[in-house]
C-alpha cells in the first residue's frame, strides 16, 4: 500500500521516528518483542545477551530493562533473572479503565468544537487501515494506523504528551489486542469503531462521541475470559 507524503510524516512523527538514545530504542524493541509474543510470558532476559544482541555495554540495557518492569511487562529478580511477566488481568483492567476515562474526554472536547483539519487526518488513517482489512500479514501496519489515529486525537486537544504516558500503561492490553486481532472480523470491527468515533465528533455532539469512544475502547476487554481460555499460558492466575 502507498502513503501519501503527508500521512508517512504524520505517522512518523506520531510514532516518534528518528530519534531517542540507545535507552529508547532497547527499550522500544524489547516492548514490540513483548506484545508481539516474539518473547513470550516467562521468557528469560539475559542483560549480557542483549547487550551483545543490540551492540551496546550493559548501561542502556539496565535502564531499559527498569523502564519495563516499571511498565508491568517484566520482573527483575536482583542477582538472579529476568523473566517477561504474564498478563495481568487486574492491570489490564486498571489501564482500560483509565483509558476510557482520557480518551473519552479527549473527543467530548474535540466534538464541542470539531476541527475539520484533524477530521481530516483522523479519516484518512481509518481508510489506511481499511486497505488492509482481512491481511494478517499487514497487522503491524494495520497496529501502527491504529496509534496514529489515537494520538493524533491527542495532538488536536493539546496532549500528546499524556497519550505516550498512557501508551506506557497499555502493554497487558495491548497483548491482548495482539491475540484478538487475526480473529475474523476483528480489523473490520477496529475500522468501524474509529468511523464511529470520526462521526461523533464531526457531529458535535460530545455525548455520542464520547459513547463511540467507549464502545470502540470496550471491545476487547468484553473478549478476555474468551481470551484467558483460549490462551491460558499467557494469563497469570487471577487473584482472589
Amino acid at each position: 500500500m502507498n502513503l501519501s507524503a503527508e500521512n508517512a510524516l504524520n505517522l512518523s512523527a506520531l510514532r516518534g521516528e528518528g530519534a531517542g538514545s540507545a535507552v529508547d530504542r532497547i527499550y522500544e524493541d524489547l516492548r514490540r518483542r513483548i506484545v508481539d509474543f516474539d518473547l513470550p510470558p516467562d521468557a528469560t532476559l539475559s542483560r549480557n545477551d542483549l547487550a551483545k544482541d543490540y551492540g551496546v555495554s550493559q548501561t542502556p540495557v539496565r535502564e531499559a530493562l527498569q523502564r519495563l518492569e516499571e511498565d508491568g511487562l517484566i520482573r527483575i529478580y536482583p542477582q538472579s533473572k529476568t523473566v517477561v511477566m504474564p498478563i495481568r488481568e487486574d492491570l489490564l483492567r486498571e489501564t482500560h479503565f483509565l483509558r476510557i476515562a482520557l480518551e473519552s474526554e479527549v473527543v467530548r472536547r474535540l466534538a464541542a468544537n470539531p476541527p475539520m483539519d484533524v477530521l481530516k487526518r483522523a479519516r484518512s488513517f481509518v481508510r489506511m487501515q481499511e486497505a488492509l482489512v482481512g491481511d494478517p500479514s499487514e497487522m503491524d501496519l494495520f497496529n501502527q494506523f491504529d496509534r496514529a489515529f489515537h494520538a493524533t486525537l491527542f495532538d488536536a486537544v493539546g496532549m500528546l504528551p499524556l497519550n505516550a504516558m498512557l501508551a506506557r500503561r497499555l502493554g497487558h492490553l495491548s497483548r491482548c489486542q495482539r491475540l484478538e486481532l487475526p480473529r475474523e472480523g476483528k480489523m473490520s470491527e477496529i475500522v468501524h469503531g474509529h468511523m464511529a468515533v470520526v462521526e461523533g465528533i464531526a457531529s458535535g455532539d460530545p455525548e455520542l462521541a464520547a459513547a463511540a469512544m467507549r464502545g470502540h475502547l470496550g471491545a476487547t476487554i468484553r473478549r478476555i475470559s474468551t481470551l484467558r481460555d483460549e490462551f491460558p499460558d499467557y494469563f497469570a492466575p487471577i487473584r482472589g
